[in-house]
């Protein structure tokens, strides 16, 4: 297992972790037994806003044990009274919710808990308006919430919430169909949403990843918007390679896609190598570096993609990126403008040039 480390939290967390998706249709046994094996295997951060109400059972049996060893985003704003997932604004209902969770999932407290799923401004409004912010609050401050999330799929709205200063943790749904314009929640553009990315890691508030399959639609050849499907361990390590990023959610189902989730870690360079997108996305929507390294080998040493990261951050006011950069043993003033990078570069960005501003900016 790969970990990372939380920039706000100090938590170190796995790269994998668990969306609860549809596993409570799979029968109590082989569940428990699937998030048991999850957890010996060094998966550590689960989101809790499934899709039927038995999952937190399924929890709370499976990893009630060793509950301090995991961590749990639950959801202020996610409804089971029918048995079935609702949404809900209502202060009483997510009261009643929040202490019916926490007795199945077998904890006093909670890791990151979620203002949920926002994608409008009236959304938030509501959201305060009814209470329901200052009951999260409250629990944080009494201690049984440690940390602040928010779900969305709108960069807009997450800016909006993000401006409070309260938010450690956005849970958004980042996949490359999103991010170049494909799908029903393909909102902001790609610029927009890398925007946001990086305002993340800047500011230190980590990321967890919904949808990292488009619901499974990125898979399929017959229904990618590629026309052609990629692979599993292709969408994790495009959404890994994203500023910002601590934790990709799959949902699982049963124990099958547990173990081909952890075999992401044996996968070769070439099994994870998503580079085949440069011939998917138009050109107008291309030409930004997204850290992927494809361009490696550099035949002056640089790592082109840490090099652009730094160099973006920077720009989006991350004030340790400048100290990271200078600790590189090669800057973007050791570029020979071979013209390597460009030509391999299958987002068509002309590094060469951009090595050069880079070594500007930083004065070297």
């Amino acid at each position: 297992m790969e970990y990372r480390t939380h920039k706000k939290t100090g938590d170190r967390i796995s790269v994998i972790g668990m969306g609860t998706s549809y596993i409570f249709e799979t029968p109590e046994k082989e569940a428990v037994s699937a998030l048991a094996y999850a957890h010996e295997n060094g998966i550590n951060y689960a989101d809790l806003a499934t899709a039927g109400a038995k999952t937190f059972g399924y929890y709370g049996t499976a990893l009630g044990d060793v509950r301090k060893e995991m961590f749990y985003q639950v959801h202020f704003g996610a409804n089971y009274e029918t048995g079935e997932y609702g949404w809900t604004t209502d202060l009483e209902t997510i009261k009643r919710q929040i202490d019916w969770q926490l007795k199945e999932l077998k904890t006093d407290y909670i890791d990151y808990g979620f203002i949920h799923c926002l994608d409008e401004a009236s959304d938030w409004q509501e959201y305060q308006e009814n209470g329901v912010l200052d009951y999260l609050l409250e629990m944080k401050k009494a201690g049984m919430v440690r940390h602040i999330g928010l779900s969305s799929h709108t960069p807009a709205l997450a800016r909006l919430v993000l401006d409070t200063g309260i938010i450690d943790q956005l849970m958004f749904s980042i996949n490359a169909g999103y991010d170049y314009q494909h799908g029903d929640y393909a909102k902001g553009s790609a610029s927009e949403r890398m925007d946001l990315y990086r305002r993340c890691e800047a500011e230190g508030v980590g990321i967890s990843v919904m949808k990292p399959f488009s619901g499974g639609q990125l898979l399929d050849a017959k229904t990618s918007p590629f026309g052609q499907a990629l692979t599993q361990y292709q969408c994790i390590q495009y959404i890994l390679d994203k500023p910002g990023v601590l934790t990709v959610l799959p949902g699982i189902r049963n124990m099958e896609d547990v173990k081909r989730l952890l075999g992401f870690f044996d996968a070769s360079p070439e099994e994870r190598d998503y580079s085949v997108l440069g011939t998917f996305t138009p050109r107008d929507i291309t030409g930004t570096c997204v850290y992927c390294n494809h361009c490696q080998p550099c035949p002056a040493g640089l790592n082109v993609g840490l090099i652009n990261k730094y160099y973006d951050l920077a720009s989006a006011g991350d004030a340790m990126a400048a100290e990271h950069y200078a600790g590189l043993e090669k800057k973007a003033s050791d570029c020979i403008s071979c013209g390597h990078c460009d030509n391999r570069c299958p987002f068509h960005v002309a590094q060469s040039e951009r090595m050069q501003a880079i070594a500007a900016y930083f004065g070297k």
